[in-house]
């Protein structure tokens, strides 16, 4: 019998809705104080309704609202309840605040500043509300959708489809804006990928070595990480070994493998990046 997913608890919907309401308000300030005003777009549905509200005169969040609801119904069918409602909640949210913020003057005329602090406002904004459970923008739903039917990473087809909407904006406003607006993207991304994975980036160290006592107790002692050995057998030597297994930041590999290069200069090393670490013991120990 299958298990029922564990619900939200009252204090866990509450955290989730500030910090969904957080990242909103910094998309919308982001758009209406930064990007709009300058005429550099956003990728996706808000980019979209970007060049509608230029060639309409229309407030955006009109159109962030409007052309977002078919991509909330997909994913309120397909995807699930809890996360569309925390989009349809977000989507809200950020359309409310452009709406108050449209007679705002821009902070800057320049450009590059604007796409600057546009984009790493924007991408925070973006990250936050995707690491509590919610989305900004429907091209994301059907991202996620064409990922299962297409086999086609959630990543690339956003990708595909904002080249589109890119090419669009610059007969719509200028080649420069168009251009600009990519660079925007870009920040943006990168942002956003740091607000959902964490500055204290994770790597995983597979080891393989004759030595694997030594350097599991070296990793422990001089690192403070547990580490854990994984029955293993040569695919060519047929012997018996033990493969150590360890969780560290990015600032520790280097410490990490001058320690395993002493005990045992052609040890096997591979370091894999690790989306998000949650459970066991992952804290440091302390070294004394």
């Amino acid at each position: 019998m299958a298990k029922a997913h564990k619900k939200l608890s009252k204090l866990e919907i509450l955290k989730r809705a500030m910090f969904i309401t957080i990242g909103a308000v910094l998309m919308g300030v982001a758009l209406e104080l930064f990007l709009v005003p300058n005429s550099v777009i956003d990728g996706g549905i808000t980019g979209i309704s970007i060049m509608v509200s230029h060639l309409t005169d229309k407030p955006l969040g009109i159109f962030i609202f409007l052309l977002n609801l078919p991509f909330l119904f997909i994913g309120f069918k397909q995807i699930g309840k809890t996360f569309a409602i925390s989009t349809l909640y977000g989507i809200v949210v950020m359309s409310v605040t452009t709406q108050l913020l449209h007679h705002v003057d821009a902070f800057t005329e320049d450009k590059l500043l604007a796409v600057l602090f546009g984009g790493i406002i924007l991408g925070g904004g973006i990250g936050l509300v995707i690491r509590f459970g919610g989305s900004l923008d429907g091209t994301e739903i059907l991202a996620i959708l064409a990922s299962k039917k297409f086999s086609m990473p959630v990543g690339q087809f956003i990708m595909i489809v904002n080249v589109f909407i890119f090419i669009l904006a610059g007969f719509v406003f200028k080649w420069d804006s168009a251009m600009y607006s990519m660079f925007t993207y870009y920040i943006a991304t990168k942002v956003m990928d740091i607000v959902v994975e964490g500055l204290d980036e994770s790597k995983s160290v597979t080891i393989i070595s004759a030595e694997y006592e030594e350097i599991s107790e070296a990793v422990m002692s001089r690192l403070g990480r547990s580490t854990t050995y994984i029955q293993a057998r040569g695919g060519y030597s047929r012997e018996e070994t033990q493969m150590i297994y360890c969780v560290v930041n990015r600032l520790e590999v280097a410490k990490l493998k001058s320690i395993v290069h002493d005990i045992d200069p052609r040890a096997f090393v591979a370091i894999e990046h690790v989306s998000d670490v949650s459970g066991g013991n992952f804290s440091k120990k302390e070294i004394h």
